[in-house]
């Protein structure tokens, strides 16, 4: 935005996009998670995150986001624990004051195919990555009926949508987020509380550097965009979602896969 004065040289103010909003982020000490921290952070939201194990990469995040200026705290939390998730909610709302924006990001995989996964195995990842978000959406939802308002972002995969092979549990879990997402945005549209699924292909992070290169290569190469993705490309969606910008959209799940599902 640019604003003039007749007298004085032209002034450029930044306009942050969530200035003021405050957002938990699941799952946020490394990749995408960390991404959508820090560039929500840049963005001017407030941000509380949770992490499982990693203490030394929480407190590390928690220092680089209370540096750009805002307001930042990680809580060591279980999202897919019903009381931990209510329990995480209670306090975001004592320390922050509102929760504007959820972002459900936490997740696992448990790869096999299916004549060797074993029922422990599904459980634990239908548990951690679809249960996680009914126990957190069903948390902040008493505060944002409070509020008339709020934004949430369930994170998918394109596995998701299509499949894959040796990834039935992962693909279960994440196709169950899209459906639960769009009756959510259902149920509370009418209180101005939106709910929107992110479906990222394939994005690189840490846990992809340690592939074999030629691997990696094979997959970029079958990407229309000719890259894999990273956690800023996935944040930058997230930050629309979470902002003003996309006030009239609901229930749609954004694939962010450079071209996957083409």
């Amino acid at each position: 935005m640019l604003v003039r004065n007749n007298k004085q040289p032209i002034v450029k103010i930044e306009m942050k996009l969530l200035e003021g909003k405050t957002a938990i982020i699941t799952g946020a000490s490394r990749g995408i998670g960390k991404g959508i921290a820090e560039i929500f952070a840049q963005q001017g939201a407030n941000v509380a995150f949770t992490y499982s194990s990693s203490v030394e990469a929480a407190n590390a995040l928690e220092k680089e986001l209370i540096a750009m200026g805002v307001k930042a705290k990680g809580y060591q939390s279980n999202a897919a624990d019903f009381n931990q998730a209510q329990e995480l909610v209670d306090d975001v709302v004592k320390e922050f004051g509102s929760i504007d924006i959820l972002v459900n990001n936490a997740g696992i995989t448990k790869d096999n195919l299916l004549m060797r996964i074993s029922e422990e195995d599904f459980d634990k990842v239908i548990e951690v990555n679809l249960k996680s978000v009914f126990n957190m959406t069903k948390a902040v939802q008493r505060t944002m009926l409070k509020q008339r308002q709020g934004s949430i972002i369930n994170m998918s995969s394109v596995v998701g949508v299509k499949g894959n092979a040796g990834q039935t549990n992962y693909a279960a879990s994440k196709a169950g987020i899209i459906g639960f997402s769009k009756s959510v945005a259902l149920e509370l549209g009418s209180r101005n509380i939106r709910c929107n699924v992110v479906a990222p292909g394939f994005i690189e992070t840490e846990m992809t550097a340690k592939l074999d290169e030629n691997t990696v290569k094979g997959w970029r190469d079958a990407i229309p965009l000719k890259r894999g993705g990273t956690p800023e490309d996935i944040a930058n969606v997230c930050v629309f979602l979470a902002s003003d910008m996309s006030a009239y959209v609901t229930g749609q799940t954004l694939h962010v896969d450079g071209g996957m599902l083409t």
